[in-house]
Protein backbone atom coordinates (compact mmCIF):
# COMPACT_ATOMS: atom_id res chain seq x y z
CA UNK A 1 0.00 0.00 0.00
CA UNK A 2 2.65 2.16 0.44
CA UNK A 3 4.29 1.53 -2.70
CA UNK A 4 1.08 3.40 -4.60
CA UNK A 5 0.46 7.01 -5.29
CA UNK A 6 -1.93 9.09 -4.08
CA UNK A 7 -4.47 9.11 -6.63
CA UNK A 8 -4.14 5.11 -6.71
CA UNK A 9 -5.18 5.14 -3.00
CA UNK A 10 -8.02 7.68 -3.56
CA UNK A 11 -9.13 5.00 -6.13
CA UNK A 12 -9.26 2.54 -3.92
CA UNK A 13 -11.38 4.79 -1.59
CA UNK A 14 -13.76 5.34 -4.71
CA UNK A 15 -14.16 2.30 -5.64
CA UNK A 16 -14.96 0.91 -2.01
CA UNK A 17 -17.46 3.28 -1.58
CA UNK A 18 -19.47 1.92 -4.48
CA UNK A 19 -20.92 -1.07 -6.02
CA UNK A 20 -19.20 -2.84 -9.02
CA UNK A 21 -18.81 0.74 -10.29
CA UNK A 22 -17.82 1.25 -14.07
CA UNK A 23 -14.61 3.11 -14.86
CA UNK A 24 -17.03 6.33 -15.95
CA UNK A 25 -18.52 6.15 -12.09
CA UNK A 26 -15.30 6.33 -10.61
CA UNK A 27 -13.85 8.80 -13.03
CA UNK A 28 -17.61 11.42 -12.58
CA UNK A 29 -16.74 10.85 -8.35
CA UNK A 30 -12.85 11.20 -8.31
CA UNK A 31 -13.69 14.74 -11.10
CA UNK A 32 -16.62 15.81 -8.26
CA UNK A 33 -13.62 15.93 -5.86
CA UNK A 34 -10.39 16.98 -7.41
CA UNK A 35 -9.60 20.31 -9.00
CA UNK A 36 -7.66 19.41 -11.93
CA UNK A 37 -10.11 16.72 -13.83
CA UNK A 38 -8.94 13.23 -14.44
CA UNK A 39 -8.62 12.21 -17.77
CA UNK A 40 -9.43 8.72 -19.32
CA UNK A 41 -5.22 8.47 -20.08
CA UNK A 42 -4.73 8.83 -16.66
CA UNK A 43 -7.68 6.26 -14.80
CA UNK A 44 -7.39 3.69 -16.57
CA UNK A 45 -3.45 2.99 -16.41
CA UNK A 46 -3.92 3.44 -12.32
CA UNK A 47 -7.02 0.56 -12.36
CA UNK A 48 -4.92 -1.48 -14.47
CA UNK A 49 -1.78 -1.26 -11.84
CA UNK A 50 -4.03 -1.78 -8.83
CA UNK A 51 -5.19 -5.33 -11.07
CA UNK A 52 -2.24 -5.67 -11.70
CA UNK A 53 -1.40 -5.52 -7.54
CA UNK A 54 -4.34 -7.92 -7.10
CA UNK A 55 -5.78 -4.89 -5.13
CA UNK A 56 -8.86 -4.88 -7.17
CA UNK A 57 -10.69 -6.98 -9.76
CA UNK A 58 -12.01 -6.22 -12.69
CA UNK A 59 -15.04 -7.73 -14.11
CA UNK A 60 -17.61 -6.86 -17.21
CA UNK A 61 -20.57 -5.46 -16.61
CA UNK A 62 -21.60 -5.66 -20.16
CA UNK A 63 -19.91 -6.26 -23.60
CA UNK A 64 -18.49 -2.48 -23.70
CA UNK A 65 -18.46 -1.90 -19.77
CA UNK A 66 -16.20 -3.73 -17.04
CA UNK A 67 -16.51 -2.85 -13.22
CA UNK A 68 -14.45 -2.40 -10.72
CA UNK A 69 -13.96 -3.94 -7.12
CA UNK A 70 -11.66 -4.20 -4.05
CA UNK A 71 -9.85 -7.78 -3.76
CA UNK A 72 -10.25 -9.12 -0.41
CA UNK A 73 -6.00 -8.30 0.11
CA UNK A 74 -7.76 -4.76 -1.17
CA UNK A 75 -9.68 -4.55 1.51
CA UNK A 76 -7.45 -5.36 4.12
CA UNK A 77 -4.77 -2.94 2.64
CA UNK A 78 -7.46 -0.31 2.95
CA UNK A 79 -8.72 -1.37 6.29
CA UNK A 80 -4.73 -1.30 7.75
CA UNK A 81 -3.91 1.80 5.89
CA UNK A 82 -7.33 3.92 6.92
CA UNK A 83 -6.33 2.35 10.62
CA UNK A 84 -3.00 3.97 10.49
CA UNK A 85 -4.31 7.34 9.16
CA UNK A 86 -6.95 7.67 11.80
CA UNK A 87 -3.79 6.83 14.54
CA UNK A 88 -2.82 10.66 13.40
CA UNK A 89 -6.05 12.51 12.54
CA UNK A 90 -8.71 13.30 15.55
CA UNK A 91 -12.37 12.42 13.98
Amino acid sequence: MDQLTGFQRDLLYVITGMDRPSGQDILDDINDYVEQPVTHGRLYPNLDALVEEDLVEKGQLDRRTNYYALTPKGKRELEHRQEWVERYVEH
